[in-house]
């Protein structure tokens, strides 16, 4: 990655694009969320012997561990606008090394080379 003013505005911009989709998946899932136990609130379920139940257990779990993945990829975007303050955005905090910028491309949070995240790293 380039030190460039322009570079760190375009990485800014895609972070900021990044923790902003993130806060709408969270908010929509904390909807979905929310929807699930409304409707089992509703209706009285016993997820024991109801053959329903299972299914609405299974779904408020599977909403729960998506918003808690999702909350995690904030704190990690975060930590990257923190890095790209510093001046630390782009490197490995394994060996140093730049990030290839195809990977920032895809994991803009990214905080290791694929060397590194691959185990195979100095």
């Amino acid at each position: 990655m380039g030190d460039g003013p322009g570079d760190r505005i375009s990485v800014r911009e895609r972070l900021d694009a990044e923790r902003r989709d993130t806060e709408a998946r969270i908010a929509a899932l904390h909807g979905d969320f929310d929807a699930i136990v409304e409707a089992n609130a509703l209706v009285a379920v016993d997820d024991e012997h109801d053959p329903e139940g299972s299914s609405t257990a299974f779904e408020r779990a599977h909403t729960a561990s998506l918003l808690a993945r999702a909350r995690d990829h904030l704190a990690e975007v975060d930590r990257a606008l923190e890095r790209l303050e510093r001046g630390d955005y782009g490197r490995c905090e394994r060996c140093r090394e730049p990030i290839p910028p195809g990977r920032l491309e895809v994991r803009p949070a990214a905080t290791t080379c694929v060397r590194c995240a691959a185990g195979t790293g100095r």
